[in-house]
């Protein structure tokens, strides 16, 4: 399989995306060594690609049916399932090596992540709480960070976890109103196709508010100073204007400049992170 197909398959643009997840539990758990960053990164990019591979595979006939996700790699036949598997497998051996390389702590509990990768994709057969589980999967990676840097469980990661976890759940929730249709014909579970656009985008928008208060209560926890607030300050514009959004007449359109806008959170959060942990006196 040649990087094309692998990047178009996994979407890497979104594993870069999630990098500064990782990142973000390094610097709250004080900086770390180059050693921590480097395979943290490792590690990140490889549980991601394993993640997607799972996805797709366990997916391919569901996203063979649906209009917006039939020209996929997979379903398309630009790759096999095969080369699929042996990507997931293969990414799987790096994570492990890499968590290893990390401390035993994670190298432990590589193996819990890799269930939780592999588990995602059935939940949604039957659990509209699907999308807090892909919340739950993705905070694995800020409480990685954190845990590859100090080997110690804390409280600390795991509200960052949980702010991870209630904005993307967020975000998944408004994803989901392009499926509702489908996911009630295929009797797939979401929180739209349950409850209701209107609903659906009430519980996004609380989700959202438990993530924001959940990123001042871990700045006053942890002491942060101007730099971190000024990026928690544009964090909260960002989700307000993704909420208006969501509420947009064109919700196709609206939702691409959704996720555009979206890109913007990780980066934003994690520079103001970074600025404050090293460059402020």
């Amino acid at each position: 399989m040649d990087f094309k197909k692998l990047s178009q398959l996994i979407l890497i643009e979104q594993t870069v995306f999630a990098l500064p997840f990782a990142y973000l539990g390094i610097l709250f758990a004080g900086g770390g060594g180059l050693s921590t960053w480097v395979f943290a990164s490792i590690a990140l990019v490889a549980a991601r690609t394993a993640g997607m591979c799972f996805n797709r595979l366990i997916d391919a006939e569901i996203d063979a049916m649906n209009p917006r996700t039939k020209d996929r790699a997979l379903p398309k036949g630009d790759v096999t399932r095969q080369e699929v598997m042996r990507v997931a497998v293969i990414s799987c051996i790096v994570f492990v090596v890499s968590s290893y390389m990390l401390n035993m702590l994670c190298f432990y509990l590589s193996f819990v992540a890799i269930v939780l990768l592999i588990s995602y994709s059935y939940f949604k057969r039957f659990s509209s709480a699907s999308h807090l589980y892909l919340g739950f999967v993705e905070a694995a990676a800020p409480i990685g960070g954190y845990l590859a840097t100090t080997g110690e469980i804390d409280l600390i990661p795991f509200i960052l976890g949980f702010a991870i976890m209630t904005w993307i759940a967020g975000l998944d929730v408004v994803y989901a109103l392009l499926d509702v249709d489908f996911d009630k014909q295929q009797g797939l579970y979401s929180l739209p196709s349950r409850y209701g656009v209107d609903k659906a985008l009430v519980i996004s928008a609380f989700l959202y508010v438990l993530s924001f208060l959940s990123l001042i209560a871990l700045g006053v926890m942890t002491n942060r100073r101007e730099a971190y607030w000024i990026g928690v300050l544009c964090v909260g514009i960002i989700f307000m204007y993704q909420q208006k959004l969501a509420r947009s007449s064109d919700l196709q359109h609206a939702v691409k400049e959704f996720f555009t806008v979206n890109s913007f959170i990780s980066p934003v959060l994690f520079l103001a992170t970074l600025v404050d942990v090293f460059f402020v006196m």
